[in-house]
């Protein structure tokens, strides 16, 4: 007996300028909607639009609402259509360095449900193989609906043509993520480095990407929580080097902390989780226990009133500010998100950001928001990982998952 062909393919993290993903990502963010709307939407003609529709009709990736026709209205090009959501799930894994997170969702983007689990220690073919477990029976759940693709995000180094991950914090090399994957899910399957894919969803998810993207125009997405990182965003599209994304875990900072290469006052040994709850720990914010304290207990003592609790993640902060205003004015982009329970789980210290910020930044004050996806934002990373190609390519994405 053959073994199955896997199918690894590169995750498109972008918008796509192609007649059928245009209408598709329309027919997502805007749908119920008529033809004539949709040409409006994308700028095609109707007679292009109408070949879409009935090829997306034909994928069963589109369905028509002939409940929602118009009274009076004549011929089919008046029925509405939208994106059949309820036959189909994707497959999203975030891999963290201590959380992975499974989560199923619709092809309109949104997560029908999510768990976590521990990051299985050990041999990456072990912990990945688990992994694929936990995920292939999360998923059947939904024994309606036909799980379509798989993505996966996660930190170090992704080569996204084979799937093969570098984590150096989690003691992997070469880890065959994708091949593993797609053998323990039976699905297509697609890997990116977990910023560039949170950026990602930024662009092809978040409510504030209906009004799409100006042509040109660039923007910066920084992550903090366990770890530090960004992503470069030009004309629609993140910016994913051939040679893995960039670190910014060793900027100097000017704290005290010490890293584990061997310097002082590096970003992620000054602001990331373990981080901030050693310095907890080491003032006597937080009591040594049987298990290691963990930063919702730091967030809790900080709500609850604890004065010491609170400065500290106002120096977390701080530091943030400054090292974005460095970044931003570094880049200057024409947008900048922030994202990461850094940001979102503690809202007393966005002030304090905003204030580090504006004080160290020599730029002019352009876009700058907190991500919509809250404390949510791994899950939608390997959301539009499962989801970027369908969207890129939906009559090449529908052929693969029926080979």
């Amino acid at each position: 007996m053959s073994r199955p062909r896997l199918h690894i393919v590169p995750p498109e993290l972008r918008i796509s300028d192609g007649p059928a993903a245009g209408v598709l990502r329309v027919a997502r963010s805007r749908g119920p909607l008529s033809r004539d709307v949709a040409a409006k939407a994308t700028g095609l003609s109707i007679a292009t639009v109408n070949r879409q529709v009935s090829a997306l009709l034909d994928l069963g990736l589109l369905r028509e609402r002939g409940d929602l026709t118009p009274s009076g209205a004549i011929g089919r090009p008046r029925v509405p259509f939208e994106v059949n959501h309820e036959p189909y799930l994707t497959v999203g894994i975030h891999i963290g360095a201590v959380v992975t997170s499974i989560i199923a969702s619709d092809l309109r983007g949104k997560v029908l449900g999510a768990v976590e689990v521990p990051t299985p220690q050990g041999a990456s073919a072990d912990a990945l193989a688990g992994i694929a477990r936990s995920a292939r029976v999360f998923a059947s759940r939904w024994h309606r609906r036909r799980p379509l693709w798989a993505g996966v995000a996660l930190g170090g180094r992704v080569d996204p043509q084979t799937g093969v991950v570098d984590h150096p914090r989690l003691g992997w090399k070469s880890a065959q993520v994708g091949a593993i994957i797609a053998t323990g899910l039976g699905l297509p399957v697609s890997v990116a480095a977990h910023v560039e894919a949170m950026a990602a969803s930024e662009l092809l998810l978040s409510p504030d990407s209906e009004d799409g993207v100006a042509q040109g125009e660039t923007g910066l997405y920084f992550y903090a929580r366990e770890t530090a990182g960004i992503a470069i965003t030009i004309d629609g599209r993140v910016h994913t080097p051939s040679s893995g994304p960039g670190s910014i875990a060793h900027l100097p900072t000017g704290s005290s902390a010490q890293c584990s290469c061997g310097s002082r006052g590096c970003l992620e040994a000054t602001i990331s989780d373990r981080a901030v709850i050693s310095a907890a720990l080491d003032a006597g914010i937080l009591a040594e226990s049987n298990q290691r304290p963990t930063m919702s207990a730091l967030y809790k003592a900080a709500s609850s009133g604890s004065v010491p609790a609170h400065e500290l993640l106002v120096e977390r902060a701080q530091v943030l500010g400054k090292t974005v205003a460095m970044l931003r004015d570094l880049f200057n982009p024409d947008r900048v998100i922030l994202g990461g329970q850094a940001f979102t789980e503690y809202p007393a210290g966005i002030p304090h950001v905003a204030e580090a910020f504006a004080q160290a930044s020599s730029l002019e004050r352009r876009d700058i928001r907190i991500s919509g996806f809250g404390n949510r934002v791994q899950e939608y990373a390997s959301t539009v990982v499962s989801l970027s190609t369908i969207y890129s390519d939906p009559v090449g994405a529908m052929r693969r998952t029926s080979i």
